[in-house]
């Protein structure tokens, strides 16, 4: 560890010599599923696929993916790889119906999951010397105690706030000198909008410098809005459940792609469609095999995430694949009257009107043989104050803007502020009244 680098041999380990070290570790992954996970030796041997046939990375292509569904189907711990009490810790995600995606740990990979949010705290300048407030949720999700462990072996003062009691938190931040927030990124607008009201500035009566986000896909624009109301630096953050939970990659100072611990992690992307493997710069979905963990691995996980990723050294002196911004998931892609359409993109166009907050709600009904597609935006405070705001004329713009981003057009509805409910967890985008009716 030094001024720069939490392990600045591991972080900028040349390119060639990391891609030994990853073969040695995948060999030994695929060793230790195929004699101890019954999931993965059938996987194998159902392709007539041996441990020893995988002699190169480019041999990783060889093994047949792993999606969720195996998660579920295998509830709860047909894929683990290791015996019943060297488990010690056990997450989950937070799936709403049928199986929840169970995640087990052993001590090896606690530590590891440790070390690997120690490393992402670092890279995003926390230090010792600062008070990390974690608004993330505690529990079987991973996000609260993932940069709860990782603050602890930094070795910063942390203030576990958990989601919810947003008054509280506010209090809590500004009496305490929170120096760094790690929440969603819905939740840090929430909160900032909610100091509006209870008459706090964030960047006057705070002592905040930068913020740790992730758990949902978010736009530059949200990022813009929220280093904006606070004064601080914001950081993308990316992980899964499945994987460890965050810590599988982490933004630096550059802004330039969030790095990907390649030490842990082997990154490919595919066709989504096709799962054919696309070249680093072209866009697809994400798959991720674990070297390291030794729980419950995952070899080719399609994470159904849609990002590209460059491999080119960055600036800061990494040396690890950096990660795009995800935009959105494959499965979470909506088709609108043919046409595909991500959330992202809806985010994108009404983030580009400084009269409107940052929620907004995407409503899609088929009353008849045709979607309807309504997009709800909320003017902001400001905006609401203006008498001579034209909100017609906002909504053509609007209506416009979304046609350019989408090429469908919309029906847009302004609303007053305060009007879209709120969540103080993961936001809500999307209310698709068409299930039924397909």
């Amino acid at each position: 560890m030094n001024g720069k680098y939490w392990n600045e041999k591991i972080e900028t380990m040349p390119a060639e010599e990391l891609k030994k070290y990853q073969l040695k570790k995948l060999k030994e992954q695929v060793k230790n599923c195929y004699e101890n996970s019954i999931f993965y030796k059938k996987k194998f041997d159902s392709v007539g696929l041996k441990p020893e046939n995988v002699r190169s990375l480019e041999d990783l292509q060889k093994i047949p993916f792993t999606v969720k569904n195996d998660l579920r189907d295998n509830y709860p711990f047909g894929m683990v790889a290791a015996k019943s009490d060297e488990i010690v810790e056990i997450h989950a995600s937070s799936g709403t119906t049928g199986n929840p995606i169970i995640s087990a740990y052993t001590q090896n990979d606690m530590d590891i999951w440790q070390e690997l949010m120690a490393r992402s705290i670092y890279t995003t300048g926390g230090r010792q010397q600062d008070v990390i407030h974690i608004a993330y949720g505690y529990g079987l999700f991973t996000g609260g105690l993932g940069f709860h462990y990782g603050a602890q072996k930094v070795g910063a003062k942390i203030i576990p706030a958990s989601g919810g009691m947003t008054q509280r938190q506010i209090k809590l931040m500004k009496d305490l000198g929170a120096t760094i927030l790690a929440c969603t990124p819905s939740f840090a607008v929430y909160l900032a909008e909610t100091m509006v009201q209870e008459g706090v500035d964030p960047r006057k009566d705070l002592k905040l410098k930068s913020g740790m986000f992730g758990a949902e896909p978010w736009s530059d624009k949200i990022r813009e809005r929220i280093e904006k109301e606070f004064g601080i630096e914001a950081f993308d953050v990316y992980g899964l459940t499945e994987l460890c939970g965050p810590g599988v990659s982490i933004e630096c100072s550059e802004h330039k792609g969030m790095h990907i611990w390649e030490d842990h992690f082997i990154v490919e992307t595919i066709d989504p469609d096709t799962g054919e493997v696309l070249p680093a710069g072209e866009e697809g979905e994400l798959v991720f095999t674990t070297l390291t963990k030794t729980g419950l691995p995952m070899l080719r996980y399609r994470t159904r995430d849609i990002s590209k990723i460059e491999t080119e050294k960055c600036k800061c002196g990494r040396t690890h694949t950096r990660m795009m911004r995800v935009h959105g998931r494959s499965d979470d892609m909506l088709i609108v009257r043919g046409v595909n359409v991500f959330p992202s993109q809806i985010e994108y166009a009404v983030m580009c009107f400084s009269e409107l907050a940052t929620q907004y709600l995407i409503v899609l009904d088929r009353p008849g043989a045709l979607d309807t597609f309504l997009v709800k935006v909320e003017l902001s405070e400001q905006a609401a104050k203006n008498p001579q705001l034209d909100k017609n004329a906002l909504k053509n713009s609007i209506q416009q803007r979304i046609h350019i981003v989408t090429g469908l057009t919309a029906d847009v509805e302004i609303v007053k502020p305060g009007e879209i409910p709120r969540t103080e967890g993961k936001a809500k985008r999307v209310l698709d009244l068409r299930k039924g009716k397909m």
